[in-house]
């Protein structure tokens, strides 16, 4: 993000190819494996002239920083919304200060402790989101003393189910 401190319609198209896990190809298209992403649907998506998003692969490709991360990034396909489809529940914890170390270890310690199964969890990343969150796919509803444990915790903020 430093690399586009002047362009905040540039810093925009970043963070939505680090979210999505886009690719940057070598003729400076956005791609999710090999589908082609119109430069028109990346800018309309972050609100910007597809010229931006141009020049921001333009750059991406100029860097050898930038192109290493941006020809090995790829997506995760993602269970939180097809939680209710697979009768699986989610749990969105929110902390204050994202890079305490041990922070995954012990929320899901805790859910373990419960007999609950994880079928799934995303650590959003503070770099690239201003309010990260830990999202957990489990197979069982949480009961109600686990989300009071969760809730108990010094650098929890707020914890919620779908």
């Amino acid at each position: 993000m430093r690399k586009f401190e002047g362009s905040p319609g540039q810093q925009r198209v970043i963070r939505l190819l680090l979210e999505r896990g886009f690719s940057v190809n070598d003729e400076g298209r956005v791609v999710s494996g090999d589908i082609e992403i119109p430069d028109t649907q990346v800018a309309r998506e972050v609100g910007v002239d597809r010229r931006v998003v141009d020049s921001t692969t333009s750059a991406i490709l100029a860097d050898d920083e930038l192109l290493r991360i941006f020809r090995n990034i790829s997506q995760i396909p993602s269970l939180k919304d097809l939680a209710p489809v697979l009768d699986l529940h989610v749990l969105t914890v929110e902390v204050t200060d994202a890079d305490q170390p041990g922070i995954v270890a012990e929320i899901t310690g805790l859910i373990a402790e419960e007999g609950i199964s994880i079928r799934q969890t995303i650590s959003e990343d503070p770099e690239f989101t201003d309010e990260p969150r830990l999202i957990v796919v489990v197979e069982a509803s949480p009961p109600g003393d686990l989300i009071a444990a969760l809730s108990e915790l010094a650098y929890v903020r707020q914890v919620s189910i779908q």
